[in-house]
């Protein structure tokens, strides 16, 4: 989603993946990936309040920046790549 400051793209990221979600997809299938830090956050706070889900370590759904999924991807699968 390409869109000005405050035009409601974590809102809408937020809603595709509850709406994924209700539609069976598995929570650890689901990737969301923003710039900043703190766009990483608020999404992360508001999936959690969507999924009922207390903890950061209980929310399977992968959320994070660019470089912080991709560091995570080689961490785990780097031997392979």
């Amino acid at each position: 989603v390409l869109a000005g400051p405050g035009s409601g793209k974590t809102r809408v990221l937020t809603h595709r993946v509850g709406y994924l979600i209700a539609q069976g997809e598995k929570p650890g299938s689901v990737v969301t990936v923003t710039f900043t830090n703190k766009a990483a956050r608020e999404m992360r706070k508001r999936i959690k309040e969507m999924l009922g889900v207390k903890n950061d370590s209980d929310l399977t759904v992968a959320v994070g920046t660019f470089h912080g999924i991709c560091i995570r991807i080689l961490r785990e699968f780097g031997e392979k790549v």
